[in-house]
């Protein structure tokens, strides 16, 4: 499946469905001591430790990278400033949003984002109901592990895998799998607690999902499944949860938010069909 951009005409906004909305965000984006500013400002004080602790300057710069740009997006979508928004965690370390009682500034009492970072780029999701799950891994990453993430995979899978020649065509697909099934258990807020050989997905040769057989565990609820190249060799995936109305439309930002700047207006894929 190719990325399309969509021509929108007009459209009744009270019937319209809230955008699923999605930040590519290269480290190279926001200059080193920017970043380091802005995380003094806006990061909480968990936050700060964590990033106290990377002995690499990379890593540091990855994760003020990643959490500036998470507030910042809050702070656009949420209406509450930047140093402002309460961020939890889950006993699984899944981060949420703290609402307030009386709704979000912006309208609205839910949001629920997803954030993930890899080698230099930031993957950030957004939704206004259900549960999003994004995650970017770089192809170029060499041969870091490939056959013990395939080992992790359904049988089905991995001869899928094997079909592929060796190299990049492998690696590929490799990846394509490992990003789907990373975005399905973060949107369950599962993380690596869901065993990877317990659901899988049948792709498309070139991109898009054609089945997916969920673990016993999911409720049976439709799952909408997004594959990317947002830049040459870098691979995302998102899942998010199927309305039973309307597709929403999918809007892809690239770069830092200071601003908010125009975005790709992008096909999102009907509910995946669930095989046996």
């Amino acid at each position: 499946m190719t990325e399309q951009t969509l021509a929108v005409g007009p459209m009744d906004t009270r019937t319209r469905p809230e955008p699923v909305k999605l930040w590519f965000c290269p480290n190279d984006e926001l200059a080193p001591g920017i970043a380091a500013i802005l995380a003094r400002h806006w990061l909480d004080e968990h936050e700060q430790e964590i990033a106290g602790r990377f002995l690499f300057e990379r890593d540091r710069r990855q994760y003020l990278v990643a959490h500036a740009l998470v507030r910042r997006v809050l702070a656009l979508e949420s209406g509450i400033p930047e140093a402002e928004a309460v961020i939890w965690r889950s006993s699984r370390g899944r981060p949420f949003l703290q609402k307030p009682s009386e709704g979000l500034p912006r309208g609205g009492r839910e949001l629920d984002f997803n954030l993930s970072h890899a080698h230099g780029h930031n993957l950030l999701g957004v939704v206004r109901r259900h549960r999003i799950g994004v995650d970017v891994e770089r192809l170029d990453r060499g041969d870091q592990g490939f056959d013990a993430i395939v080992e992790s995979f359904a049988e089905s899978e991995q001869a899928w895998v094997a079909q592929a020649a060796p190299g990049r065509p492998r690696d590929r697909r490799v990846l394509r799998l490992w990003t789907l099934k990373e975005a399905y258990s973060k949107a369950r807020g599962l993380g690596l607690g869901l065993p990877f050989d317990t659901f899988s997905f049948t792709l498309a040769e070139d991109r898009g999902v054609l089945a997916f057989r969920p673990p016993e565990q999911d409720s049976g609820r439709g799952w909408r499944f997004v594959e990317l190249e947002p830049v040459p060799d870098v691979l995302a995936a998102v899942a998010v949860l199927a309305d039973d109305g309307a597709s929403p439309e999918l809007h892809l930002h690239h770069g830092f938010p200071w601003g908010r700047a125009a975005h790709r207006l992008l096909a999102l894929p009907g509910p995946v069909a669930l095989s046996g």
